[in-house]
C-alpha cells in the first residue's frame, strides 16, 4: 500500500478575543491615554472626562472653586436623562439650586446631548479651590505715547488706542488664550 503525503497541520484559531495572536502594529501612547483614563473615570461613576475638564465653563469660575461634579449616573439601561452629583461647599449648596436649570443646560450643551435632567448636590463635600490673583492693573503711559495719540482726532479711535497701550503696558510675554 503506498503512502500518501500528508498535509502539514493548520495552526488553531483563536477562538476568543483573548486567545488572539499577539503582534501588529505598536499604538502611540495618545491613543491608549483616552481609553486608560475612560476607564478611571467610569470605575469612579463618570462616563464624561468633559465635565471636569470643563467644569469652570460651566458654571463659572467663581462657583468652580467651591463646587466640582462627582458623579454623572444614569437610569437602567438609559443613556440619558441623568442625575449629576455636585460636592459643594456648605453656604454655595442652596444658591447652586437657584442657578440649577443653567447648570443643566450647558453640561448637555457641553456633552452635545440631554445627559443630564436633575442634580443631586452634596452640601459641605467639597474643599475650596485655591484663589486666582485678579489680573493686574494697567499702569501710567509713557510720555511718548500720550504725545502720540493727542494728536488723533477721533476721540473715540483715541479713547480705544489708549486702553490699547496701556493694556500692552502690564503684558507678559505673547498673549495667552483663557
Amino acid at each position: 500500500m503506498p503512502k500518501t503525503p500528508r498535509e502539514p497541520p493548520q495552526p488553531a484559531l483563536p477562538k476568543s478575543p483573548k486567545e488572539r495572536v499577539r503582534g501588529g502594529r505598536a499604538k502611540p501612547i495618545a491613543e491608549l491615554v483616552g481609553e486608560v483614563g475612560g476607564q478611571a473615570f467610569k470605575r469612579f461613576g463618570f462616563n464624561h472626562s468633559a465635565l471636569n475638564d470643563r467644569w469652570a465653563e460651566i458654571v463659572g469660575a467663581t462657583y468652580a472653586r467651591h463646587c466640582q461634579p462627582t458623579r454623572l449616573k444614569f437610569p437602567r439601561g438609559q443613556k440619558d436623562g441623568g442625575t449629576l452629583t455636585i460636592a459643594a461647599t456648605g453656604a454655595l449648596a442652596p444658591m447652586l439650586r437657584h442657578v440649577e436649570p443653567q447648570i443643566i443646560e450647558r453640561t448637555n450643551r457641553i456633552l452635545g446631548y440631554a445627559a443630564v435632567a436633575r442634580l443631586s448636590i452634596d452640601q459641605g463635600a467639597a474643599t475650596m479651590a485655591a484663589a486666582t490673583p485678579p489680573p493686574p492693573q494697567p499702569g501710567p503711559l509713557p510720555e511718548t505715547a500720550r504725545s502720540s495719540l493727542r494728536d488723533i482726532a477721533d476721540p473715540e479711535l483715541r479713547a480705544t488706542l489708549q486702553s490699547l497701550a496701556e493694556a500692552l503696558t502690564i503684558s507678559e510675554g505673547p498673549p495667552k488664550i483663557r
